[in-house]
């Protein structure tokens, strides 16, 4: 089973999401990663851009596939982890960590409330319906 921190939300497309007042951080989970296999190129946004709750917000290209990364909650890009863009096997390496995404302020608080908690997203995988 995938490593799922207790102190982060998640999303059914397999984000994971750190919220600090009014600062989110996104990175897709290790499920996620051990999924798309190795990571090869991160296309991401630019600070300044505004995203909906749902929007496509950036891609990530492997060896197997390439995948779209969602926002999970509407907000606008203050921070683009730009050393991901140039090794993005950083994300493989360590997803919770130093392969973090964006950073957005949120806009709309009340949509945290649609998040998984660690236990939720564990089931979630263990549902089969994880892809």
């Amino acid at each position: 089973m995938a490593n799922i921190p207790a102190d982060l939300s998640y999303t059914k497309d397999h984000e994971w999401v750190r919220i600090k007042g009014d600062q989110v951080t996104v990175g897709i989970t290790e499920h996620a990663q051990r999924q798309l296999g190795d990571i090869v190129y991160a296309e991401l946004p630019k600070a300044g851009e505004r995203f909906e709750a749902g929007d496509a917000f950036g891609s990530l290209e492997s060896v197997k596939a390439v995948t779209e990364v969602y926002q999970p909650l509407t907000g606008t890009v203050l921070v683009v982890n730009d050393t991901v863009n140039d090794t993005p096997e950083q994300i493989n390496d360590d997803p919770y960590g130093a392969g973090w995404l964006v950073v957005f302020r949120l806009i709309r608080p009340a949509e945290a409330g649609g998040l998984l908690d660690a236990k939720g997203y564990e089931s979630y995988l263990q549902e089969g319906t994880a892809g």
